[in-house]
């Protein structure tokens, strides 16, 4: 993370001043003088507290590979899929309907099985033809010893995907279950567990899903699991308490058909503050394409302190200090948004995004901008799911009762 600066404040101002009078674009101003928008600064740069906590992502663990098979369900880019991945788990399958998401899983994949386009359709409403690439093609059979694991698509429940309206106003629309499209996908994914019977699974989603209607339509979709597995409460995690240098509640329910007690991972209260995602270098690397702001909007944005949200963009500068808050990915028709970088007055590129999340570097997000946007903020951190996971190893698999 860069502190050095080339210019000062005023020479910043006049040159975006200039910029607006002249109707000039900035990022050719900034490349003719020799410059670029990670030369620029904020009018209130406080200092950034020295904090020993270290930004991790899976691949700075070493855990012996064991095996236990593992199919995802709404696998989206990947995220839960890495985190088992790097825990040990053998992956079999992706079941994902977007055929930019399953892009992104090959590219980074290609020895992964993705069931999904164009080979498949990837929709899990379609049992018949999921369950029989599960048995004939995946070779799974009944009862499965492997795990189930996934997290159906959040915008139903989500008040995030819904943020710019008034909870009031009629164009608020957290319809939850009576969506049309993706309502009722949680009872496809409890369809294919009675029919597979895995010895354990989880799932993932957004905390509305438990607010919507009290919770009613989630225990619904249990209980009828409940006379096979031993099923948790469901509880809500903050990513930020298992080292993601982000605040990111999502709910997990985790069940098992086994004799053991489950328990999940206890919360580390040492936050990670996110500029220590932004320390190393992210220059050349993949998926960091920094927006060509217009000046105006640098002149908006270099006035915020730390946490506070440009009203007009509606985007928030980071405090460096604290966990981030949460990376948002927007529906598959509708961008996600980045924040403000704490340290530049810019917003956050893909791959900045995907440091906050705890993608490993080397992972490449396909399509546009916004749909790259769509991937990041729609996953499962990948160092909370490798948490989950060794958790769910260690008190299931490798001390297993039947």
């Amino acid at each position: 993370m860069n502190l050095a600066t080339k210019i000062s404040l005023n020479e910043q101002l006049a040159i975006l001043n200039q910029c607006i009078s002249q109707k000039l674009d900035l990022h050719i101003e900034l490349e003719h003088l020799g410059l670029t928008y990670d030369d620029l600064r904020y009018q209130n740069e406080a200092a950034i507290v020295p904090n020993s906590t270290q930004f991790l992502t899976p691949d700075n663990f070493d855990f012996a590979k064991h095996d236990i098979p593992i199919v995802s369900f709404f696998s989206g880019a990947g995220g839960l899929d890495i985190g088992f991945e790097y825990a040990g788990f053998k992956h079999l399958g992706s079941i994902e309907i977007n055929p930019l998401f399953c892009q992104t899983i090959k590219l980074n994949r290609p020895d992964w099985f993705v069931i999904g386009p164009r080979e498949y359709s990837g929709d899990v409403r379609n049992r018949e033809e999921i369950s029989t690439i599960l048995k004939l093609i995946l070779g799974i059979s009944t009862p499965f010893e492997g795990i189930f694991i996934g997290g159906s698509p959040c915008q139903p429940f989500s008040v995030a995907a819904n943020q710019r309206f008034s909870k009031e106003g009629e164009n608020f629309k957290r319809i939850g279950f009576s969506h049309g499209e993706y309502g009722n996908l949680l009872f496809d994914f409890v369809w294919y567990i009675q029919q597979f019977k895995p010895k354990a699974f989880l799932l993932e989603n957004v905390t509305g899903l438990l607010e919507l209607d009290n919770g009613y339509q989630l225990s619904l979709a249990l209980n009828i699991l409940s006379d096979r597995y031993t099923i948790s409460e469901p509880v809500v995690i903050n990513a930020a308490h298992y080292g993601v240098p982000q605040n990111r509640n999502r709910l997990f329910v985790f069940g098992h058909r086994t004799a053991n007690m489950f328990g999940f991972p206890e919360p580390n209260l040492n936050l990670v503050p996110c500029y220590k995602a932004f320390e190393k270098p992210v220059s050349g690397l993949e998926n960091h394409t920094i927006r060509q702001h217009k000046a105006e909007s640098i002149i908006r944005y270099m006035k915020l302190n730390y946490g506070e949200r440009d009203k007009l963009g509606r985007v928030d500068r980071l405090n460096p200090n604290l966990p981030s808050k949460t990376v948002i990915g927007g529906g598959t028709k509708g961008g996600g948004r980045s924040h403000l970088h704490p340290i530049h007055p810019r917003t956050l590129t893909v791959r900045e995004s995907a440091r906050l999340q705890t993608f490993p570097d080397n992972f490449v997000f396909c399509g546009s901008s916004a749909r790259q946007f769509t991937q990041v903020g729609n996953a499962v951190p990948p160092l909370l799911a490798f948490h989950l996971a060794r958790a769910i190893y260690s008190q299931i698999y490798n001390n297993c009762s039947a």
